[in-house]
């Protein structure tokens, strides 16, 4: 069963009990001038109570909508999820620990109304401590620079999107942060819109520092997917010229050093093995690159197994 409200709310959820029912008064509140729209919970495989509360939340609240998951399977597998299962027109995502103001959802749709197909947030004044919006800004500013996007804040949850973008999008791995860049590369109209953050009232963040190093991994994946997914020899074959025109030149540096200065080959030997072998990786990476060419196609195995995923209808 799918939902074909025009407007709907993902929200995954892993452990925040204390939160979750301050949050749906929030968000009927801020949308009390909308009628059609629902509200999708992900339990990323909660243990403290979060499952049961949403469970009982649906049966007394038509909008709300859960998919629960058994084991944690982490964001970017229940957003993959969410986008499978709405059919909405346009769809909000955000985090479920009140510190994405509900308040900008009407902000975020004025965005999307104004033309663009995916509105990302921007906590511009950000209420964390400096041993996270350090890092942050860093991993931001990194990504930007290397994608051409011109967004300050990768890692903001808030977001609004048109159904053209999440139906063509999969995310997998921690590349949820990067869906404002596949989107982009993707030929759609990506913005951005500051909006209010708020300080954690309940609980610890689920993320450590270790996201920032998983990130770069997941930047790297995203590069390489978005530019020469189709191209591969573009980016082989580029490292394949490099290693083999230096090798040939130290090789070609060997050959003057024993016929016109006469000095012997055993004097070079280490420099002449190293030209080789810069030869044999060129000719390796041109290799890879003319075998990539051949798979324009790749299939990710989609972390989902439906044997994991409990959906729970309203019947």
């Amino acid at each position: 069963m799918k939902n074909k409200s025009s407007l709907s709310i993902i929200i995954p959820v892993y452990n925040e009990i204390e939160s979750l029912k301050y949050l749906i008064d929030e968000i009927h509140f801020s949308l009390k001038n909308y009628n059609n729209y629902c509200i999708l919970f992900i339990d990323d495989g909660s243990n403290d109570g979060s499952t049961e509360f949403l469970k009982k939340s649906q049966k007394n609240d038509v909008k709300i909508n859960l998919i629960e998951f058994t084991i944690n399977k982490g964001k970017s597998a229940a957003l993959n999820e969410g986008f499978k299962w709405v059919e909405s027109d346009y769809v909000i995502t955000m985090d479920a620990d009140l510190q994405d103001d509900p308040s900008e959802i009407p902000n975020l749709l004025k965005k999307l109304d104004d033309g663009y197909d995916l509105v990302s947030g921007w906590k511009k004044k950000r209420n964390d401590p400096l041993s996270k919006t350090l890092p942050s800004k860093l991993f931001n500013f990194t990504t930007s620079f290397l994608t051409g996007i011109k967004i300050h804040d990768f890692n903001c949850g808030l977001k609004a999107y048109k159904k053209t973008v999440i139906k063509s999008v999969k995310v997998y791995g921690g590349l949820h942060r990067y869906i404002p860049v596949i989107a982009f590369k993707k030929g759609f109209k990506v913005d951005e819109f500051i909006v209010n953050h708020r300080p954690r009232k309940f609980g610890n963040s689920k993320y450590g520092n270790e996201r920032y190093f998983k990130g770069l991994f997941d930047l790297i994946t995203v590069l390489f997917l978005t530019k020469y997914l189709k191209r591969p020899l573009h980016l082989f074959g580029f490292f394949g010229f490099l290693f083999s025109i230096i090798g040939f030149f130290i090789n070609l540096w060997v050959l003057y050093l024993k016929y016109y200065i006469g000095e012997p080959f055993s004097k070079h030997i280490a420099i002449l093995v190293l030209g080789v072998m810069l030869i044999i990786i060129g000719v390796q990476f041109f290799s890879i690159g003319l075998i990539g060419e051949m798979i324009v196609q790749t299939n990710h195995k989609s972390f989902d197994e439906k044997d994991e995923i409990i959906f729970h209808d309203k019947n």
